[in-house]
């Protein structure tokens, strides 16, 4: 188990906004009382994120610029457009694990019906359909929360590739040259 750090949560970030600024982080370590490696380890990885992130938006604002008013209007209408779909769907995504859930709940208690001791009689027949039911329609429900992590997780590892496409699957709704 690490250390507790002889900073707190406030001094860190005083010390990543600095850093981002512009200020060296051998001058920041003396200040703080802290190793360079410290302020290093915590911040390289994210201060590169977040400049990376920062040049995205740059980037974008420029682009957006090079449109005319109604271009500027349609592109944010299409962005936001798009965002309320992502949330659209991770809604659709939590209702499908909690139906999932529920419909598996109900297959368990459904199958403490079974008579162990005689699986093939009338009641414990009937018990086994209930659960295949109850699981086939379980596993159906879940089915939108896995395809949403499975694009998801596609769309991570594009954005470390470094890929610039647009999400798997966005394309039908506004057309391949849209998105």
């Amino acid at each position: 188990m690490a250390r507790p750090s002889k900073l707190t949560d406030v001094q860190w970030e005083t010390i990543g906004k600095r850093l981002l600024a512009g200020e060296a982080a051998a001058a920041l370590a003396r200040e703080f009382g802290v190793s360079k490696a410290a302020i290093s380890v915590r911040f390289s990885k994210r201060n590169e994120n977040i400049k990376i992130v920062a040049n995205q938006i740059v980037d974008t604002e420029r682009a957006l610029s090079k449109l005319n008013v109604s271009e500027q209007m349609a592109a944010r209408s299409l962005a936001d457009d798009l965002k309320a779909i992502s949330e659209h769907l991770a809604g659709a995504a939590r209702y499908s694990a909690a139906t999932s859930h529920r419909l598996a709940s109900m297959a368990h208690v459904e199958s403490e019906k079974i008579d162990d001791t005689d699986p093939t009689s009338q009641e414990s027949v009937k018990a086994l359909q209930g659960v295949a039911l109850l699981t086939k329609m379980a596993n159906t429900s879940s089915e939108i929360g896995i395809n949403l992590l499975r694009a998801n997780k596609e769309q991570v590892d594009g954005m470390n590739r470094g890929d610039d496409e647009a999400p798997a699957g966005l394309e039908h709704f506004y057309g391949d040259s849209a998105v």
